[in-house]
């Protein structure tokens, strides 16, 4: 069985990153080895999820579920160690000030770290992940799409060598639909889902890959619209709420409507009021199945 990966984005505070959390966890359910990865600095699942440390080497979470955090920095530094096989002399490789600015300014080289990781089990190219599954809790929608275009860009900077070739193979796997899947988190407000629809779209464009959409925070309610017009009637708190349900029940009609004009698979995730972050975690994972 090939390594699977899923990239999930989205515009910033949509709740891609809990998303993120229960499709991995809804992987390792079905008896796959999963490593969630966040891309940057700073760990949200630490805090989330009550856990000592988050850090470059995995972490487990929960039986078949492990965590990590890779930036384009520590992906640089092990891949140094990799082709190097001397850590002390990698470090004096990443500590001579020259090649510190060189890293810092060059284009793409951090984007370019972190997918050589991500996709390094396919390509068979760098230090081993015994994991079936990666779930990347990638960068919101425009440094998302940076980050798909640098192997493609450098590719065409560098068409001869090592980098040529690596940046080429990385391309291949993105673009790889047994192998690459994209998860685009959006809530059913306007300017989401407008980020939503032009991401899915240079994805589908560019790199001829078919994302899912998903709604995240959809309010649900039991009450029916005729219950909703009858309450409204009434000259009282519960009048005024009755009237703010509708607005909202009606224009997330118009938002998911909209997100449904766009080419790719619509899935709905409904508002979760629930405090505990692992039953929250669950309950999103069921509707991703």
């Amino acid at each position: 069985m090939k390594q699977e990966i899923h990239f999930v984005s989205g515009k910033g505070g949509v709740g891609k990153s809990l998303v993120a959390a229960s499709l991995a966890l809804k992987k390792s359910r079905e008896g796959r080895r999963v490593l969630l990865v966040e891309l940057g600095d700073q760990s949200f699942y630490k805090d989330f999820y009550g856990l000592e440390t988050v850090g470059f080497s995995p972490v487990q979470l929960k039986p078949n579920l492990s965590v990590a955090l890779w930036s384009g920095d520590t992906c640089l530094r092990e891949y140094a160690v990799h082709l190097i096989k001397v850590e002390s002399l990698s470090k004096l490789f990443f500590e001579n000030a020259v090649m510190r600015a060189f890293i810092n300014i060059a284009p793409a080289l951090q984007e370019l770290a972190i997918l050589g990781k991500v996709t390094s089990g396919p390509r068979k190219h760098g230090p081993p992940l015994p994991f079936d599954c990666i779930v990347v809790d990638a960068f919101a929608t425009g440094h998302f799409l940076a980050l798909m275009e640098a192997p493609k860009g450098m590719a065409s900077a560098v068409q001869f060598g090592p980098m040529g070739e690596q940046s080429r193979g990385i391309d291949r796997v993105l673009r790889d639909p047994q192998i690459s899947h994209y998860h685009i988190v959006s809530l059913p407000e306007e300017l989401p889902v407008k980020e939503s629809r032009e991401l899915i779209e240079k994805l589908e464009s560019e790199f001829s890959v078919a994302p899912e959409l998903i709604m995240n925070k959809v309010l649900t309610t039991a009450v029916s619209e005729d219950t909703l017009k009858k309450t409204q009637s009434e000259n009282s708190d519960m009048g005024e709420f009755a009237r703010y349900v509708e607005f909202q029940l009606s224009h997330q009609r118009e938002m998911i409507a909209k997100a449904q004009e766009c080419k790719a698979s619509v899935r709905i995730v409904p508002q979760f009021f629930e405090m505990d972050p692992w039953r929250l975690s669950e309950l999103i994972a069921e509707k991703l199945s």
